[in-house]
């Protein structure tokens, strides 16, 4: 599906002890918000968070634009109220990857870690994946994840995250936590 305008996601009720993971999938690229591709990386991501903690409530894909990611991410964040936003794609070396300077623009506080622990796993698959420029970061109670665009790498970094998000989500939220001994 591709479309620039944003797409509510079905998803069944959860019984699961945590409240349910609300998810936005933004995917960002200039050829598969034209029509010319068709998106491969937001499913891959939406097929990686299929338990029943996490809905994803909102996909889009933009062009590369940063004035139109910013107010994406902000009204995602601010008004529909996602607990996670995980982009895909403008992470690169290209001129026109601005994926992690718009995500920069709206977050209130940096979650570096995070995007550390991706480049970690992910050199550990592919050395390549050290040219990704991905970030991370809060925006009031929103935890916002760059991905990169390559279906493949995509869906990787979100099984990684899968773990780590429920736990992020309850932090953010002031819900009570369980730390889990190591």
């Amino acid at each position: 599906m591709v479309t620039t305008d944003e797409t509510s996601v079905e998803a069944s009720a959860s019984t699961s002890e945590h409240a349910q993971v609300r998810v936005g999938i933004l995917t960002v690229s200039d050829r598969c918000s034209a029509g010319q591709q068709e998106d491969l990386s937001g499913p891959a991501v939406q097929a990686q968070l299929t338990e029943e903690e996490f809905v994803v409530i909102l996909y889009a894909v933009v062009p590369d634009e940063k004035k139109v990611l910013t107010e994406t991410l902000k009204r995602w964040a601010d008004q529909f109220e996602c607990d996670v936003i995980l982009t895909t794609g403008g992470t690169g070396f290209g001129p026109r990857d601005v994926t992690p300077e718009a995500t920069a623009k709206v977050i209130d506080r940096d979650a570096a870690n995070v995007s550390q622990y991706l480049l970690i796993k992910g050199v550990e698959v592919n050395p390549a994946a050290a040219l990704s420029r991905g970030i991370a970061g809060v925006r009031g109670s929103t935890l916002i994840v760059n991905l990169p665009g390559s279906p493949k790498a995509a869906a990787e970094c979100a099984g990684w995250l899968r773990p780590l998000l429920s736990h992020a989500v309850d932090v953010l939220r002031n819900r009570e936590t369980n730390h889990p001994e190591p």
